[in-house]
């Protein structure tokens, strides 16, 4: 699973785009030197932004801090039996913290990323791969994605474009409730 990652890298750097890609139990040893280095960073190495966005009752701060510092990433390190990313430019840390009224939650993400440091640009593309990840949770969870058992032929595909198409008629619908309540209310209305 990991060199899938290094892999999806190396397509990407080889036709001229960049590569967002998160940091989670795909590649342990690299997290965890991400985490240590943003742990013990000089400030002069470091780029921040902070954005505040305020809705559906909760409050979520994000704070983006970015370091153009991967000379020991690409250089020093070696992670045994893993070959290496390729095009590293920038190293991310995303603490994010959502406020409802009765609780909150902290979470804090890594990421790599090939484009050049431009902390804006950065906070914009890792705001944008939550909506990416929430998509795929939704297929995931609501539709069974992960469940499915088509693997010959044209079916995995076909499969996949139609969930998607469903999910886009669930959420185009203005509806009250959860993704789920209107998708099990469509459902009922054929029985």
């Amino acid at each position: 699973m990991p060199w899938a990652a290094i892999d999806i890298a190396e397509k990407i750097i080889t036709h001229k785009a960049e590569y967002l890609l998160a940091l989670k139990g795909n590649q342990p040893n690299l997290e965890a030197e991400v985490a240590d280095y943003f742990c013990g960073a000089p400030d002069t190495e470091l780029v921040a932004k902070t954005t505040v966005e305020k809705g559906r009752g909760r409050i979520e701060t994000r704070t983006y801090t970015a370091s153009s510092k991967v000379d020991w990433v690409t250089s020093q390190h070696s992670y045994p039996g893993q070959p290496r990313f390729t095009g590293i430019k920038t190293l991310v840390k995303v603490d994010s913290r959502v406020e409802h009224a009765d609780r909150s939650t902290s979470d804090t993400r890594y990421f790599i990323c090939s484009a050049p440091l431009d902390i804006d640009r950065i906070a914009q593309a890792t705001r944008s791969h939550w909506g990416v990840e929430s998509m795929h949770w939704l297929l995931d969870v609501e539709f069974g994605d992960d469940l499915s058992r088509y693997r010959a032929g044209h079916g995995a595909r076909n499969m996949a474009v139609i969930r998607r198409f469903a999910l886009d008629l669930v959420r185009a619908k203005n509806a009250k409730g959860s993704v789920k309540t209107r998708r099990k209310r469509v459902v009922g209305s054929f029985d």
